[in-house]
Formats: C-alpha cells, structure tokens, sequence
C-alpha cells in the first residue's frame, strides 16, 4: 500500500485477512461459499428470465420451493445432476466447449 493515499495494491493480503491464507481450510471454505452464492444468483436470474416462480420450478423437478430458495441464496449447491435438471427445466442447455489451442 502507498503510503498516505489508502490505496490498496495488494488485495491478497487483505482477503486473506477476512477469509484465511489462499489455499487453507478457511480459504477454501470462503471459495466455496462464494461460488454457491454466485451460482445460486446465476440460476434465480434465469428462472427470472423464464417467467418462473421457485414454486413452479420445485414442482417440475419435484422438490420444496425452500430447496429452490436455499440453491437460488447460495446456502447449499445441487448436485450436477440436480443442477442439470434444473437447467433443463428452465428450458436451457449446457454446452461444454473445448478450448481451442
């Protein structure tokens, strides 16, 4: 950090501050829950987007509208096969491409 300007230069340092040093038990506790997070609001926007409610969706794939709500709050992360049946129920695919190179 440069001093007098509260710049920070360094974001490592100060994540690791809040979540623990990269690559220990806290760190990847902390990565995990963002990616539940992350995932969760991926997947409310396009049940969103496709004019769904959560208690629509639960009932297609035959679970609780809370099971719905946990997934969408990032609280918990579906199974790859539980989040399959969910990307198809919202009428979507998903496309594994790989890199070119």
């Amino acid at each position: 950090m440069e001093a007098g300007n509260n710049m920070i230069e360094d974001y490592t340092s100060v994540l690791e501050q809040n979540f623990g040093k990269v690559g220990s038990p806290e760190w990847e506790k902390s990565v995990e829950e963002a990616e539940a997070f992350y995932a969760g609001q991926i997947l409310r926007e396009t049940r969103k987007e496709a004019r769904m409610t959560q208690s629509e969706l639960a009932a297609k794939l035959n679970v609780t509208k809370s099971y719905i709500s946990r997934i969408e709050n990032g609280f918990i992360n579906p199974s790859v096969t539980v989040f399959y049946r969910i990307i198809a129920a919202l009428g979507m695919r998903v496309e594994i491409v790989k890199p070119i190179g």
